[in-house]
C-alpha cells in the first residue's frame, strides 16, 4: 500500500479536536477520513502527529494514511482541498516509505500560545487569542519558564488520568515574546501531555500577575500534583506551528 503524508492548516474553533469520537465526525480526523473513504472507496485511517484538543488550531499538523488508490499525488491533493470545509486546508503532500508514522517518527513539536494583553480584546482575533487585560510581568514569566526547561515528570501539568502512561517529557525551549500588547509563548519539546501547554500557560500567567513565583513553579513541578498548578487556560489561543522529523 502507498503511504501518503500531508500537512494540515485549520481553524479549530468549531471542531471537537483532532481525534475521531465514535460516530461524531465533527473532528479534523473524522472530516478527513469521511472524505478519503469517499475518494478511494476504502476504509481509511488517518494517523495524526498530535491529538489536538477541542478548539486548538494548527498551521502544520502532519498526518499520513495508507491507500491502494492509483490517483497521483496532485490528484489526491486537488480532490481533498476541493471538498474539505473552508476552515481546513491540506498541503505539502508526498509519498513516504511504508515505515513512516507521523506521530512515532516526530522528534520535536512547536506550539504557540497567543495572549491578547490589550485592555479590550480585538474582535477580529478573538477566535485565536486568549484575552488577559491585566498587566503581566514578562521577566517574571521568563524566570519561571526556565524552571520547566529540561526532562521532567510533568504530572502536575496534565489532566491525563492513566497511571500506565509516562508523564515524563522534555521541553527544550519556552520563548516569551511581547509585541504590540500581544504575548506569544512558544513551546518546543519532544511531545506534550494532554492539556500540558494550557496548564503551564495558566501557571505562567499567575506568575506574570505576581500571584506566585518561580520558586512556587519549581515546587509545583516537583510535587507532581495537578491540584496545586495553575488553571488550564482556554484552548483557542493554542496553535500547533511545526513538527520536525
Amino acid at each position: 500500500m502507498r503511504n501518503i503524508k500531508m500537512s494540515l492548516q485549520f481553524d479549530g474553533s468549531r471542531y471537537q479536536g483532532w481525534q475521531r469520537l465514535g460516530d461524531n465526525d465533527n473532528t479534523i480526523q473524522g472530516k478527513l477520513e469521511t472524505l478519503l473513504n469517499k475518494m478511494t472507496g476504502e476504509n481509511i485511517n488517518v494517523i495524526g502527529c498530535s491529538r489536538t484538543d477541542k478548539g486548538v488550531h494548527a498551521k502544520a499538523l502532519v498526518c499520513n494514511f495508507f491507500t491502494d488508490s492509483s490517483m497521483t499525488i496532485d490528484e489526491i491533493e486537488e480532490y481533498i482541498n476541493r471538498y474539505l470545509p473552508d476552515d481546513i486546508v491540506a498541503h505539502d503532500f508526498c509519498e513516504m516509505n511504508e515505515r513512516f508514522h507521523s506521530r512515532y517518527n516526530a522528534v520535536s513539536k512547536l506550539y504557540t500560545y497567543t495572549i491578547d494583553n490589550n485592555k479590550y480584546q480585538d474582535v477580529f482575533r478573538r477566535k485565536f487569542t486568549s484575552h488577559i487585560p491585566e498587566a503581566l510581568d514578562i521577566s517574571l514569566m521568563e524566570e519561571a519558564a526556565k524552571v520547566l526547561i529540561g526532562t521532567f515528570d510533568f504530572a502536575a501539568f496534565t489532566t491525563m488520568k492513566s497511571k500506565k502512561k509516562s508523564t515524563i517529557r522534555t521541553i527544550t525551549d519556552i520563548d516569551i515574546i511581547k509585541e504590540n500588547n500581544y504575548i506569544y509563548i512558544n513551546f518546543k519539546g519532544d511531545g506534550f501531555l494532554h492539556n500540558m501547554i494550557r496548564i503551564i500557560t495558566g501557571t505562567l500567567i499567575r506568575v506574570g500577575k505576581g500571584e506566585i513565583t518561580a520558586k512556587d513553579v519549581q515546587f509545583i513541578l516537583e510535587s507532581k500534583n495537578r491540584s496545586i498548578a495553575g488553571p488550564m487556560i482556554e484552548s483557542k489561543g493554542l496553535c500547533l506551528m511545526e513538527v520536525k522529523y
